[in-house]
């Protein structure tokens, strides 16, 4: 009875040993791997997309100075200056954020070209700044345009390289995770074979959290952003789930980010409203362009501080949905170009309705900008763009209103000069006035 005993203490234990050896080496490969794929998650969340996302806005902002540069050359307008000012910041932003590890050595390779497009652009502004247009016209001729259009290849070339990066490192997730699930399984199965209840809830668990984290990399490789493995734990498999669930996120807002929204109001920029006017013209859909200007809004920033004056942008943004929403059609596009300068496409026909809706509801609204005291004279002291003090009026709005069936062939440079004349037409009368151009 005890050599019986003994032997069936001997299979027990060897049985038992037996699981604990498949299973714990089940679970050390799964954690192995995990804690490899972790890593590489976060690779991909803190550099590569991170790269890509800066590369993109650099783009854009590129781009935007392009787009700039020309108005301000052709229309010689000092306040352009101010915008490209902005723009100019920045980029020196964006490049300050590349120069710092890790993504320095990612891009060692642009530092050079970036290097040279700032000190011609930084010769640029100074011709633009005193006035000397024909000489700023040929440094953006000569070195400005030429650089800045070896900067874009070479940043589109980088985008091009890093997507193939992401979209292999991505496709590398799903084959290792398949790869550690068919391992582990047969690592667990074995255990199963040897009758070890432990290991079978062991094994259903492991196999449940690598079919979810194989589903969410198959479904983010795809396009997929919004997928959440279904993992409510706290071990490395629930940290992995964090880390698919922070990315989603990340590339969700990569997609967003793509629409060019301001960041202040959240309106489409420059290149949305580009997209949308070509779309317009080339499909020939007739519609008004509404060009929404503030007057007295720097000065007003002056005196209130840059809190204030982000509050009144903030704000006016909210107006103008609010009255498009309610006085316009589904397919009205508001944007929001930068600064005090907003922009409305609608139907033809409610043009002339949404000027005069956006002007009573802006008379009703600016009031509230101001303290008391300013607010009952109708008027403040302030510094105009030469240094001059003089008494300004309360904030008003200039509206250019431009219908596209009065050009034989509309074009957005013509339309651009057409509301850059009626503005500066505009901001010479007293009041919030709009003004449509009737001329073919």
């Amino acid at each position: 009875m005890r050599k019986l005993f003994s032997t069936v203490t001997k299979k027990v234990v060897i049985g038992y040993l037996v699981i604990v050896f498949f299973s714990m080496l089940a679970i050390g490969f799964a954690l192995f791997r995990l804690h490899q794929q972790t890593g590489r998650i976060k690779q991909l969340v803190n550099v590569d997309f991170r790269a890509f996302e800066l590369v993109r806005d650099l783009q854009q902002n590129l781009l935007a100075q392009e787009n700039i540069e020309k108005q301000l050359l052709i229309l010689r307008d000092p306040a352009l200056r101010e915008l490209r000012s902005n723009r100019e910041e920045e980029m020196a932003h964006y490049v300050s954020l590349l120069n710092r590890p890790p993504l320095k050595t990612q891009f060692a390779s642009l530092s050079a070209v970036l290097t040279k497009y700032r000190t011609v652009d930084d010769k640029l502004s100074e011709a633009l700044l005193w006035g000397r247009w024909s000489e700023a016209v040929e440094i953006s001729n000569k070195s400005t345009v030429p650089i800045r259009g070896r900067l874009l290849k070479q940043l589109a070339e980088f985008r091009e390289d890093q997507q193939l990066r992401i979209n292999s490192g991505l496709a590398e997730l799903s084959e290792k995770s398949s790869e550690a699930y068919r391992l582990t399984l047969f690592f667990a199965l074995i255990g199963i074979c040897l009758s070890a209840p432990v290991s079978i809830a062991l094994v259903l668990s492991i196999h449940r959290s690598i079919r979810a984290l194989k589903k969410a990399t198959f479904e983010i490789s795809i396009g997929s952003f919004e997928h959440r493995p279904d993992l409510n734990s706290d071990d490395e498999f629930g940290q992995l789930a964090n880390d698919f669930s922070r990315m989603g996120r990340k590339l969700r807002e990569l997609e967003q980010l793509r629409l060019d929204a301001n960041p202040l109001t959240r309106l489409p920029g420059n290149l949305a409203i580009d997209r949308e006017l070509d779309q317009r013209i080339n499909n020939q859909i007739p519609f008004s362009h509404l060009y929404i200007d503030l007057d007295n809004f720097k000065v007003y920033s002056d005196r209130y501080g840059y809190k204030a004056g982000s509050d009144v942008l903030a704000r006016v943004g909210e107006m103008i949905q609010r009255v498009v929403q309610r006085e316009g059609s589904p397919e009205d596009l508001i944007g929001h170009i930068g600064g005090d300068d907003y922009l409305v496409l609608t139907r033809l026909e409610l043009g002339e309705v949404l000027a005069e809706k956006l002007i009573s509801e802006f008379e009703q609204l600016a009031p509230s900008f101001y303290n008391e005291e300013d607010r009952l004279r109708g008027s403040f002291v302030g510094q105009d763009r030469f240094g001059i003090e003089r008494t300004f009026p309360l904030m008003t709005v200039s509206i250019a209103l431009i219908r596209s069936d009065h050009y034989d062939y509309p074009s957005r440079l013509t339309i651009s000069q057409d509301c850059a004349r009626l503005k500066e037409y505009l901001k010479m009368q007293e009041g919030s006035n709009y003004m449509l151009d009737r001329r073919k």
